[in-house]
């Protein structure tokens, strides 16, 4: 695979054998990072389980202490006192079949966030096939199906971010931006490697946590050491 002068620059300043404790690891992310918008620094999580069983799933969802310098745009499905307290707390979008249409009809995808209140999930459950694969499907684990969907919206805006495994038993997630710095990076990593290590199901055997990367958009991996988390 092609890589550029600057990432392979940076990749100069990387030991690929070592495992860096998060501060000096999200410090070398930032230093090497070059591109000209500031670009978001993700996580990538290997776990000891196996996405295949349903007792092993690792899902759930937290407001990162810092943010994660990006605004969400957030849909709600609500009626009645619901919408209007979904409005009042920022949501983007507020509707309920005609928001279902329009993401039908119109293959309109102008939002980060899905949240419905209970009573619309029949509702919703017709875009089950479109907003599955995007990872968008409201769920009860994710708190993203709820009566209180103002303080759902309230979470998104927040800075809220949903983890969950891929087929490959890993966990993608932005934790924030190279702007951010390595301090408001490394509380934001702590506190998901926490919710992480939290969400273990009992069923998992051996080593929960396999391996543990974090890049920025343009840069590369660099290992961080979770021995502590």
């Amino acid at each position: 695979m092609f890589r550029g002068k600057k990432y392979q620059d940076a990749a100069k300043q990387i030991d690929r054998a070592a495992q860096y404790e998060p501060t000096e690891g999200f410090g070398l992310i930032c230093k090497t990072a070059s591109a000209k918008f500031d670009e978001t620094v993700e996580l990538h999580v290997k776990l000891g389980v196996d996405s295949r069983h349903a007792d092993q799933q690792v899902r759930g969802a937290i407001v990162l202490p810092n943010g994660t310098g990006k605004t969400a745009r957030v849909l709600v499905f609500a009626k009645g006192d619901k919408a209007d307290a979904a409005r009042a707390a920022g949501a983007d979008y507020v509707g309920e079949m005609d928001l279902v249409e329009k993401i039908q009809k119109e293959n309109w995808f102008d939002f980060d966030v899905v949240i419905a209140s209970p009573d619309m999930m029949g509702v919703v459950g017709r875009l089950g096939r479109v907003l599955g694969p995007k990872g968008l499907m409201p769920s009860p684990k994710a708190g993203t199906v709820t009566p209180d969907v103002a303080k759902a919206v309230q979470e998104s805006k927040a800075g809220k971010v949903e983890y969950r495994l891929d087929k490959t038993n890993i966990i993608h997630c932005p934790i924030g931006k190279v702007s951010f710095g390595p301090e408001k990076l490394t509380e934001n990593f702590n506190a998901l490697m926490g919710a992480i290590v939290k969400a273990k199901p009992a069923a998992a055997k051996g080593t929960y946590i396999k391996s543990c990367v974090a890049a920025s958009t343009m840069g590369p991996g660099v290992k961080m050491a979770t021995a502590k988390v």
